[in-house]
């Protein structure tokens, strides 16, 4: 029996029956090296896979680039022990603000023209909508070194590890 069949498309199918020809079929196929499926081995299973530290910090710098900040943009994933993410946050303005409403500089002498006063930094936005009650624990890898005010937040919080990229500087 042939594992694939012409459609009237032209489009190779494989049916549900031939998925069992298919799999027996794969663990005789020669790989050369310098190929690109140098990933598949005799045990099926990838090496060139993500650590979870990578994974992880890979879903902060994706969150961070979901701030509209002009600037600075900051992304951090709250992880549990058991390597689920149980948060995410990014640097922003409050929701249900606008981010055409306040202003993005910060370099105005006038406090109330920078976003400093406004921004939700990353760190809290990813405390803030978290999905357990207990974070105590957790590891928190973020896109950028803290600021006080939130360095002060994850100790009190009392987070296993904290992980910040230091290639980000």
């Amino acid at each position: 029996m042939e594992a694939y069949s012409s459609s009237s498309n032209g489009v190779e199918q494989a049916g549900p029956e031939d998925n069992d020809s298919i799999v027996d079929g794969l663990k005789d196929v020669t790989i050369q090296e310098g190929t690109a499926y140098n990933w598949i081995l005799a045990s099926g299973k990838r090496k060139d896979y993500l650590s979870w530290e990578n994974y992880f910090m890979a879903v902060a710098k994706l969150a961070a680039m979901r701030s509209k900040d002009p600037n600075t943009q900051v992304g951090c994933a709250i992880v549990n022990r058991e390597n689920k993410i149980i948060g995410t946050g990014y640097n922003g303005f409050p929701v249900g603000i606008s981010d055409d409403d306040l202003p993005w500089g910060k370099s105005s002498s006038n406090p109330q023209e920078n976003k400093f006063a406004y921004v939700v930094h990353a760190e809290v936005n990813a405390i803030i909508n978290k999905s357990m009650n207990n974070i105590e624990g957790c590891t928190m890898y973020t896109t950028m070194m803290p600021c006080n005010e939130c360095a002060k937040m994850i100790i009190q919080v009392c987070f296993l590890e904290y992980r910040v990229d230091i290639r980000m500087f």
